[in-house]
């Protein structure tokens, strides 16, 4: 009895000790764990690259990249069915003290990037430009001139809020998605397709090279002079449907949805965007010290 009383208090404790252990190498930190952002489609593309940008720095970090409508992914995060997801719109002050109120936050967005809203035509339409002007009276005419991707979208929702409209009040055509948009633009002569830059930005790739081979980009006239939506318009803002995209997470604390956050807006996470054909919205400057 003794000698099972003495194995007893041996054991016991390097067990429990041993499980503490465990749980502790188990907890999620910001370089350990399972993680799904939330990103509208026309977004894809550059979260996920940074999500495996990641991944490579912290080979414990699970990053799945999740399609979802912009305002569907916000309802998700007020519902703690999300901690992380990528907003382009401003939310209105409603929204954000929704936000406060629910996730006991302050409302702090971290922008990691300028995209923007591209107004495409098939490679052989005579157009060359749009102007704002035009594109607000198209989107109030009943043909339905231009394609967007959907309701609910942060495609639609962007140019609402730029032309101060409500999106439900616009009339337009869609399909269902920024790469059906790219590749079925020609079967529509006369329509302009609306999609986000970062959909046709990924230069490298066989596949965007080749939907680009079909389209036209149109600049966009401001009133004073047209711009492309290229970097030097987006760094500058001066294109005129420049966006910034952000993250937003109600984890409140430093684990992993926080820690991809600050990766992503750190030198190499905005390498990443940069490389993606995005602007980066976090601008490092190079010092040079010659001797």
């Amino acid at each position: 009895m003794n000698k099972f009383r003495s194995f007893f208090y041996v054991i016991f404790p390097l067990l429990f000790l041993s499980a503490c252990k465990k749980k502790k190498e188990d907890a999620e930190t910001y370089y350990r764990g399972n993680l799904t952002v939330y990103t509208d489609e026309s977004f894809v593309s550059v979260v996920q690259a940074l999500a495996d940008a990641y991944a490579i720095a912290y080979p414990e970090a699970k990053i799945s990249v999740e399609t979802e409508k912009e305002d569907l992914s916000f309802l998700r995060l007020l519902k703690k069915e999300a901690r992380l997801i990528v907003l382009s719109r401003c939310l209105t002050e409603k929204e954000q003290e929704e936000y406060k109120r629910i996730t006991g936050l302050k409302f702090t967005p971290a922008p990691f990037a300028a995209d923007a809203l591209v107004f495409i035509v098939p490679k052989n339409d005579s157009r060359d430009s749009v102007s704002v002007s035009e594109i607000e009276k198209l989107l109030s005419s009943d043909e339905k001139p231009i394609i967007f991707d959907g309701a609910n979208a942060s495609n639609l929702n962007f140019i609402a809020q730029r032309l101060g409209k409500k999106a439900n009040s616009l009339k337009y055509s869609v399909l269902p998605g920024n790469k059906e948009i790219l590749m079925n633009i020609s079967k529509f002569p006369g329509k302009i397709g609306a999609v986000s830059l970062n959909s046709l930005s990924r230069q490298y790739d066989p596949k965007t090279n080749e939907l680009m081979s079909g389209i036209k980009i149109l600049k966009v006239y401001d009133g004073k002079d047209s711009y492309l939506p290229d970097m030097q318009s987006l760094r500058s803002m001066k294109y005129p449907f420049t966006r910034v995209v952000y993250f937003l997470e109600n984890e409140g604390s430093f684990l992993l949805a926080n820690g991809f956050v600050r990766f992503s807006c750190t030198h190499v996470g905005q390498k990443v965007v940069q490389k993606e054909g995005l602007q980066p919205y976090n601008l490092y400057k190079r010092e040079v010290q010659m001797r």
